[in-house]
C-alpha cells in the first residue's frame, strides 16, 4: 500500500486514526503543532477517529480533554481500551456477574455500565479480572487480582504498554503493572484488548465505513504493530515513545509505512513509499 502519485500524504486515505498519548498530547498538554494540524484536517473534511490504549478515561472524558485543548472532538470519535474491554466482558458473561477491576474509575464505570457487578476482593469469587492503567493502583489491588486469577478468573488486560509518555519522560504503563502479576503467576493475560491487537483500528474503520484508513502513532510495538495486524498503512511520529534509533533497530518488515517528526507530516508532499 502507500501513496502512488505525488500529493499530500493524507490525501491518499479516507480516515485518519490517531493515537493520543505521544501523538496529540503528553498527559494533559498538547504537543506543539497538534492542535493546528487537527484543525486543518477538520477544515479539509478529513474523517478522524481517536484510538487509545489508555483505560483511565472514558470516551466522553477524552473528548472533553481534547476540546479543552482546542481540538474539536466528540465521544463517538473516541475508542478506548476501557470501553472495548467492558464490551468484551459483557459478551462473555451474563449480566451481574462479578468482575474484579484493577485500574482507574473510568474502567470501573465502563464495566458497571456494561451490566456487570464490581467486586474488590478475590473472596467474592470474580469470574474475571480486568486490569487497566490507574495512577493509584497498588500492591493490595494487584494481590487480590493475583489471587483471583490463580483461583480461575479470566484475566483481561486493557493493554500491555510498558511505558506511557510524559513531559518528563516515559513513565511505567499498564504493561509494567501487568508484568507484576505475570511474574507472580508465571503466565500472561488470557486476553489483551488494546493495540497491538487490531480491534480498535478495525472498529474505527467499521464505524466510519472507511476503506483506506491511515494509523498514526508514536509506538512501534503497539500502534505500528497493530496497524500491520490490521493490514493498514501507518505513520510513526517521533513525539512520543519510539525514536529514530528504535526505528533503525527494527526489522524492515515491522517498520511503519511513513515516518515524520510530528503530525504536520500528514501534509507533507510525497511520491509514496512502500513498506
Amino acid at each position: 500500500m502507500g501513496v502512488t502519485s505525488a500529493g499530500r500524504l493524507v490525501d491518499a486515505y479516507d480516515l485518519v486514526i490517531l493515537d493520543l498519548d505521544g501523538v496529540v498530547f503528553l498527559i494533559d498538554r498538547p504537543i506543539p503543532g497538534a492542535v493546528e494540524t487537527l484543525g486543518r484536517l477538520r477544515a479539509d473534511g478529513v474523517p478522524v477517529m481517536f484510538a487509545t490504549n489508555n483505560a483511565s478515561r472514558r470516551a466522553g472524558e477524552v473528548a472533553d480533554l481534547l476540546s479543552g485543548m482546542g481540538v474539536a472532538a466528540t465521544a463517538a470519535e473516541v475508542l478506548t481500551s476501557a470501553g472495548a474491554a467492558a464490551a468484551t466482558l459483557a459478551s462473555r458473561f451474563a449480566a451481574n456477574e462479578p468482575i474484579l477491576v484493577i485500574g482507574a474509575d473510568a474502567l470501573r464505570d465502563e464495566v458497571r455500565d456494561a451490566g456487570l457487578r464490581l467486586v474488590d476482593s478475590a473472596d467474592d469469587k470474580p469470574v474475571a479480572v480486568v486490569q487497566g492503567y490507574g495512577p493509584d493502583v497498588g500492591w493490595r489491588q494487584l494481590a487480590e487480582a493475583s489471587l483471583a486469577i490463580r483461583a480461575g478468573a479470566l484475566w483481561v488486560a486493557t493493554n500491555t504498554d510498558r511505558t506511557l509518555p510524559s513531559p518528563r519522560g516515559p513513565l511505567p504503563g499498564n504493561g509494567s503493572l501487568v508484568s507484576v502479576i505475570a511474574t507472580a503467576l508465571d503466565r500472561r493475560p488470557d486476553v489483551v484488548i488494546g493495540k497491538p491487537e487490531p480491534g480498535l483500528f478495525e472498529a474505527a474503520a467499521q464505524l466510519t465505513g472507511a476503506r483506506r484508513p491511515l494509523v498514526v502513532g508514536d509506538r512501534l510495538d503497539t500502534d505500528i504493530a497493530g496497524a500491520r495486524r490490521a493490514d493498514v498503512d501507518s505513520l510513526l511520529v517521533l513525539t512520543g515513545v519510539s525514536s529514530r534509533a528504535d526505528l533503525e533497530q527494527t526489522p524492515p518488515e515491522l517498520r511503519p509505512t511513513y515516518v515524520a517528526d510530528d503530525l504536520t507530516g500528514l501534509f507533507a508532499v510525497t511520491s509514496g513509499t512502500e513498506r
